[in-house]
């Protein structure tokens, strides 16, 4: 290699290395994606409340897999509260009946959420209702009905959506909190934080539509005593808190999205593709030749097969044709469906309709009709017609 060539590799390099430490110094933009996991500390991770829930003196329990496979579920030992932070919940039938054997033994559930639906809401009889608007410009006002808590009720003026519970069974569920949208003229208060007993060993659900008060961001800028409060109701048991039902749950199904989740590791990788780049780019210049391109044969087989049946149908030769396809459709029972076609008795009508899947009436018509061909002499065009079409429906339907 020359000079010429060894001075432009090291400037190349140069300004590999001069981006890389651009882009590692350079500041990170805020990520503001729904996650509420404990273990983010994003504005909408939970990671601060989670720490918080440490300094009570009851037990915490984190567990990352979904209801039904929660061993902590089916603890009938001790009195616990199971705390739910997402954007939306969605629960089917066997989460909805894990939940409630679960609140029916004397549990709480704690679930915070836009948008709860599934068939919880139908056994609960409650439905939630969102304002879809600008996320990082409501002004939102929520309060607790409690008097003793109330003094914790707080305005939210960024970072927040409005979702409100539209329906209640109005007998069985007890209202603790509202929601008011400053921003609307009417300024109309609705349902947004409910308990729901259930059971006969004073369990119940505790349902909340506003899961950005649980944030970091609404925690460390001085919401502290409404999530506080909201709490308050089921703190007095063990806690066990959802690590599975989260937007920012993290899914690391291959070792290549590991390497990319960590800033060193794909730098790295970053920086060896480019290297082998460039080292393929300057050494292949010299050592390796131009590979000529080859143009793969035709196939021509289609248009073979085309002209081949224009030329026996011109001609009107149905009984050729017709013998052709019955060929060819016995051909296709040999091959896929492994079954000897030299009599086609009742026998082998039944096997066929079995390995197949089509019904026996179905079956027989075929074979008949096949056999009806077979033993006639001359065929005409509406035979072989009628053969097609029977021939198309059962190999297709």
């Amino acid at each position: 290699m020359d000079k010429g060539a060894k001075l432009g590799l090291y400037i190349i390099g140069l300004v590999i290395m001069v981006l890389i430490v651009v882009e590692i110094a350079k500041p990170k933009p805020v990520n503001w994606k729904d996650s509420y996991t404990s273990f983010d500390k994003i504005p909408l991770g939970c990671y601060v409340l989670r720490e918080e829930l440490n300094e009570f003196p009851n037990q915490v329990q984190d567990v990352d897999v979904n209801i039904t496979n929660n061993p902590y579920l089916q603890d009938s030992t001790k009195r616990q509260s199971l705390i739910m932070i997402n954007n939306y919940f969605y629960f089917d039938e066997t989460e909805t009946n894990a939940l409630l054997d679960f609140v029916a033994r004397g549990n709480d559930v704690f679930i915070s959420g836009m948008n709860i639906s599934g068939y919880l809401n139908d056994t609960l009889k409650i439905d939630i209702q969102r304002a879809y608007g600008n996320t990082m410009a409501t002004n939102i006002l929520n309060t607790l009905s409690n008097r003793q808590i109330a003094k914790d009720s707080v305005h939210f003026t960024t970072v927040v959506e409005n979702s409100m519970i539209s329906s209640i069974d109005t007998l069985q569920t007890v209202a603790l909190g509202y929601t008011q949208d400053l921003t609307k003229d009417d300024e109309e208060v609705e349902l947004n934080f409910v308990k729901i007993p259930f059971g006969n060993q004073k369990g119940a659900f505790y349902l909340h539509t506003n899961p950005y008060a649980f944030s970091n961001y609404h925690i460390l800028n001085g919401n502290k005593a409404y999530a506080s409060s909201a709490l308050s109701y089921i703190l007095d048991n063990d806690i066990i808190w959802d690590n599975y039902y989260k937007a920012g749950r993290r899914v690391v199904t291959t070792p290549l999205r590991y390497v990319l989740q960590q800033d060193a590791l794909k730098w790295a990788i970053y920086t060896a593709i480019i290297s082998l780049i460039i080292f393929i780019i300057f050494r292949g210049k010299r050592t390796q030749r131009i590979i000529p391109v080859i143009q793969p044969l035709e196939n021509t087989s289609l248009e073979f097969t085309k002209t081949i049946g224009s030329l026996y149908f011109q001609h009107k030769d149905y009984t050729n044709i017709i013998q052709k396809k019955i060929i060819y459709f016995l051909e296709y029972i040999r091959t896929n469906f492994y079954l000897n076609t030299l009599e086609l008795n009742k026998k082998f009508v039944e096997n066929l309709a079995v390995k197949s899947g089509k019904s026996l009436e179905e079956t027989k018509d075929i074979i008949h009709y096949i056999q009806y061909l077979n033993n006639k002499a001359i065929h005409t065009e509406q035979d072989l017609v009628d053969l097609n079409t029977k021939i198309e429906r059962f190999l297709n339907s």
